[in-house]
């Protein structure tokens, strides 16, 4: 592990505007710089570097971080990767503090089972090109019956695995690789007899499947056998180093295709990406061993915000693009989705188009998700009432899962031209879904913006849109990150707060701190905890009133903690007034009263939510039959309490909103 004191040099020295000007063409815009965004695609720049906070932020896809952030993001490197390239840029000396015994034991354990990984595939790719079943057998069958150049087959690393049950264990083994690696790594397999080894992938091709830098975590083997009580396919299982769920086959070689084009191709298995990339086609990934997972789609967010789902035209495949679809719309991601004639597969279909015909047929034939599950269903819908209403539930149920609310209004509008009905009903079908799945408020926001777009049209003037702060429905997470940036922002600050007759004044650190320890209340969010603890240590050093510097949140050792402080520190919480109100000499709020109002909502509304959490919890454990009498009062005791606390705060609250 690289020790602080290294990571604050490499921070020192890290200048923001060189380390982002070597990857995207920087001009000057006042004290800042600006660029089209190097990680969405944009015409407008939105992309700003302040060299003075030493941070940059994209307000159009909402990435933001610090220098050694931003390389991780753009190199898709693990975060000492990241301090070491900038380190190595600046010529300091990398530090590394010595690790105690447990990590050290569990760093070598994972670097054993890289090192026998590595060697494994060494090993599988040379019996594929050099001995004689492998020659025979998996040459004969990726050249022949797959098509594979011999490039193809290096680049992707194929090989394969002797049938005698044990050869591969045996000579790992004589290598001088340990048994328990082995195993672990799920290389071999013990009998249970007598614990002998033998190989897991004996008489199977083989397919290393990298990670994102490059290192291979496991392998898939297809058998060539049309035995039917014979698996097809044999997967690594789940180890210290790999998660089938965290891994996309073929990422490795194709971040930077995705890069360039902006876009992901999401096929299905080992073939379909092989076939594509010696086709031309690179920027294709495939979740091969497992359903599409939430992990996965991040990891394809990391390097666009756009996917093409390219499935087989059957009944199989257009069920997993329907699955797919909604699991890539939740995480803000834009999908669109080809089917294939139902005599192709994407390994097929690129053997036979090339590069030139597979690019066309997709631009051609790529949908949006709500004309394909229009097209795919209506059909079925034809003249039958019943039934459309189910497809309209079914499209309503897709687009709630979109967190983006102009995306959403987009698709409820086209949902509403295309299945012909009332958008009214469609948005509040919508904003019900998403209160029931996420507590989101969006049917009182939709009221509210009408009510003001009503007004402001009766006015014949300009409304002016206040951004929505925390509301009673808030979740927690959102007043933790309400109350992490009033700390960030205003912790310094102070205001005055009416305590029955007399005016107090109060400091927003403080007060957010005494009400906190005041119930021993922790932070849930990871993150906002964090940025919660850092605050806490740097004010008790400095003392009430005196500014905590931004530096120890934006160059904070943890890059997510880092980016939730970009995302807090940038957020805008004020409105600009228009000249119509002060003209007509309407009193804006100050900064003081602001944070009169909201610093004390903020932290009531919290210790709220806390407490309703507890008592729900309390009736949960009251509702188990197996209770003892003693225990039933004792919960009954404390739910009494906690109504009680529940009334007081729902006075203070109500007292706070009049």
């Amino acid at each position: 592990m690289i020790d602080r004191e290294t990571v604050d040099r490499i921070y020192a020295a890290a200048n923001i505007v060189e380390i982002i000007g070597e990857y995207v063409t920087l001009k000057r815009k006042g004290v800042n710089y600006q660029a089209c965004c190097p990680f969405h695609n944009e015409k407008t720049p939105s992309f700003v570097v302040s060299p003075s906070k030493g941070l940059y932020k994209c307000f159009g896809c909402g990435k933001g971080g610090n220098a050694v952030t931003f390389i991780m993001e753009h190199e898709g490197v693990s975060y000492p990767e990241a301090l070491k390239m900038v380190a190595k840029r600046y010529g300091i000396e990398v530090k590394e503090r010595e690790l105690t015994e447990e990590e050290q034991h569990r760093n070598d354990d994972r670097e054993s089972m890289f090192a026998l990984n590595g060697w494994a595939a060494d090993y599988f790719a040379s019996y594929l090109a050099h001995d004689a079943e492998g020659m025979s057998v998996g040459m004969t069958y990726f050249r022949q019956k797959r098509g594979m150049t011999d490039a193809t087959i290096r680049k992707f690393g194929l090989g394969f695995c002797p049938s005698k049950g044990d050869r591969m264990s045996k000579d790992a083994l004589a290598a001088g690789y340990k048994r328990e690696f082995l195993l672990s790594t799920g290389l071999s397999l013990a009998r249970e007899s007598d614990g002998s080894l033998y190989d897991r992938f004996r008489d199977r091709v083989i397919f290393p499947v990298h990670n994102i830098s490059g290192r291979i975590v496991a392998f898939g083997g297809r058998t060539l056998r049309t035995d039917k009580n014979v698996a097809k396919y044999q997967n690594s299982p789940e180890s210290e180093i790999y998660s089938k769920k965290r891994e996309l086959y073929g990422l490795y070689f194709a971040k930077k295709a995705i890069q360039q084009k902006d876009c992901a191709i999401l096929v299905e298995g080992y073939f379909d990406v092989i076939s594509m990339h010696q086709a031309g086609v690179e920027n294709v990934v495939a979740s091969s061993g497992t359903s599409l997972t939430t992990e996965q789609i991040r990891l394809v967010g990391r390097f666009t915000k756009n996917i093409t789902v390219i499935y087989d035209g059957d009944a199989a495949g257009i069920h997993a693009a329907i699955r797919g679809i909604d699991m890539i719309l939740a995480e803000g991601l834009n999908v669109r989705v080809v089917l294939l004639p139902p005599e192709d597969d994407p390994d097929t279909f690129a053997h036979r188009l090339g590069a030139a015909g597979v690019e066309e047929y997709i631009r051609t034939n790529e949908q949006d998700f709500l004309s394909f599950k229009a097209r795919l269903l209506m059909d079925r819908a034809e003249g039958d009432p019943i039934r459309k209403a189910a497809l309209v539930g079914d499209m309503v149920q897709s687009i709630a899962r979109i967190p983006d609310p102009i995306q959403r209004s987009v698709y409820i509008k086209e949902c509403a031209r295309t299945m012909d009905v009332d958008e009214t009903i469609l948005v509040s079908e919508v904003a019900r879904k998403r209160m029931a799945s996420t507590g989101d408020r969006e049917t009182d926001e939709f009221v509210r913006r009408q009510t003001a777009r009503q007004r402001a049209e009766q006015a014949a003037e300009p409304a002016v849109e206040f951004k929505r702060q925390v509301e009673a429905g808030s979740s927690p997470e959102a007043l933790e990150r309400e109350l992490a940036k009033y700390l960030l922002k205003y912790g310094h600050c102070s205001f005055d707060f009416k305590e029955g007759r007399t005016m107090v004044s109060c400091n927003v650190a403080e007060v957010i701190f005494n009400e906190l320890d005041s119930d021993n209340l922790v932070f849930g969010n990871r993150l906002c905890n964090e940025l919660l603890n850092t605050y806490r240590t740097q004010w008790q050093t400095l003392g009430t009133g005196t500014e905590v510097p931004a530096h120890w949140f934006l160059n904070h050792p943890d890059p997510e903690v880092c980016n939730l402080a970009v995302d807090l520190l940038t957020s805008d919480d004020n409105y600009v007034p228009s000249v119509i109100w002060k003209r007509k000499d309407i009193h804006i709020e100050t900064e003081a009263e602001m944070l009169a109002v909201g610093v004390p909502k903020a932290v009531t509304l919290y210790k709220s939510k806390v407490i309703e959490r507890l008592i729900a919890e309390q009736q949960a454990r009251l509702a188990d039959a197996t209770l003892s009498e003693e225990e039933q009062q004792r919960i009954l005791r404390m739910l009494s309490k906690l109504n009680g606390m529940k009334v007081t705060i729902s006075k203070k609250l109500q007292r706070l909103i009049l």
